[in-house]
């Protein structure tokens, strides 16, 4: 046996990605995870993300939680408003029966904590800094042909899951359609930090011109995301930094004082995107690369984490049982549990994102009506909260729960390339 071949090979070493290889570990698989970029870079993305209460039950179960537990928020409210509505739907962990709404991490956090998860897996190796040329699928085995530093080698495996992004060159090489549109927006995210504490209370505020949202993060900085129209992004973005703070402080409000600047601001366009299939022999695709949504309500991590946690089930049960793990029909269970699930999601962040995108007046009263039965009503209230965090779909796979770790699963397996020593 080649001391390149595995039992999995996942295209992209980013959250989705690793969070699939450690839901799989003791799971007695031999997985590779292949990444384009250099650890520093893939690590160093300037990024915050929301997450919901099931995706911090999945990093409790792979093990990672307390690692990443002192250097993430827990949110004690999460507001949603409309423009200058004033009546405010006040989400607590009550209307969940949580510790927390939400929770917020960095970017760096989740993926160093994934990272040196894998790194202590035998059965684990990750790969950087490696390019993916090609992939054949053959009846017993697919190929993965890599450029490295080094030159070309050749990986095989019974499956292969491409977690490499929205714009997967895997997915598109095996010829797999996506429907979905560009939206008249842009969002631009940056870090800030307001002159008085943020009190860990998250905000989700709708303009007519797009959704407006405050992370707070450790040591009283926030993450912004605005979505605003694109051209309105591209003037804002060009705008001096003292300019750019005073059109944000417009937004922001001024509940917790003036707004200090502190990363280059990002903005990217807004899209959704669905695959038409998960799978087909030998492939399966995971997070972006088999759907991504609109930012309003942070769902896109999220859904690629369940993503992972609901394949690393399946294919766990599928080894347990000796079945072929690139099986179409092993691959259609997953494909069963996700797909309807992240359509009504995708659906969910599109009508919400139209409802409050605009300035209708006959919209404007019937959401306002909602907002304030959604304060008036808990259950409704709670029905919303249910659908946001996930919490009303598949719930966290029982193999992820059951899998035993080996206290000598310490060494470390990430190389550079394939000709490491």
């Amino acid at each position: 046996m080649s001391d390149f071949t595995y039992d999995l090979i996942i295209v992209g070493g980013g959250i989705p990605g690793l969070t699939l290889a450690c839901g799989l570990r003791g799971a007695g698989l031999r997985v590779a995870a292949i990444e384009a970029q250099s650890e520093q870079a893939v690590d160093d993305r300037p990024r915050a993300y929301a997450l919901s209460p099931l995706s911090a039950r999945i990093f409790r179960t792979i093990g990672i939680w307390e690692q990443i537990a002192p250097d993430i928020t827990h949110f004690p409210q999460v507001v949603l408003s409309d423009a200058d509505y004033p009546y405010r739907v006040v989400f607590t962990p009550a209307d969940l029966g949580e510790a927390a709404v939400y929770y917020c991490a960095e970017h760096r956090v989740l993926q160093g904590a994934l990272r040196h998860q894998a790194a202590t897996d035998p059965h684990i190796t990750c790969y950087y800094d490696t390019q993916v040329q090609a992939v054949s699928y053959g009846p017993h085995q697919a190929t993965v042909t890599v450029e490295t530093g080094r030159g070309q080698q050749d990986l095989s495996a019974a499956l292969v899951v491409a977690a490499d992004g929205i714009n997967s060159r895997v997915r598109q090489q095996a010829g797999i359609k996506t429907d979905g549109w560009a939206y008249w927006q842009s969002c631009i995210t940056a870090f800030v930090s307001p002159a008085q504490s943020h009190q860990n209370i998250a905000h989700e505020r709708f303009w007519p011109d797009g959704p407006f949202a405050i992370l707070p993060l450790p040591d009283n900085r926030c993450q912004i995301v605005w979505v605003v129209p694109h051209r309105e992004a591209e003037a804002l973005i060009a705008l001096p930094p003292d300019q750019f703070m005073a059109a944000m402080q417009t937004r922001y409000g001024d509940r917790s004082g003036s707004l200090t600047l502190l990363s280059q601001p990002l903005v990217f366009p807004a899209r959704l995107m669905h695959s038409r299939r998960y799978c087909q022999p030998r492939l399966a695709l995971l997070g972006d690369a088999a759907h991504h949504c609109h930012p309003v309500g942070g769902q896109g991590l999220n859904l690629g984490i369940r993503d992972a946690a609901t394949l690393a089930q399946v294919l766990s049960t599928a080894a347990q049982q000796q079945q072929d793990l690139g099986d179409i029909r092993v691959l259609r269970r997953y494909s069963r549990r996700r797909r309807v699930e992240n359509w009504v999601m995708l659906l969910f962040t599109d009508i919400l994102n139209r409802t409050f995108s605009n300035r209708w007046l006959p919209m404007m009263v019937l959401r306002r009506g909602v907002l304030r039965l959604m304060i008036a009503w808990s259950p409704l209230r709670r029905l919303m909260l249910h659908v946001m965090t996930g919490l009303w779909g598949y719930y966290l796979p029982e193999p992820l729960r059951s899998i035993k770790r080996s206290p000598s699963q310490n060494s470390v397996t990430t190389q550079n390339s394939f000709f490491s020593p």
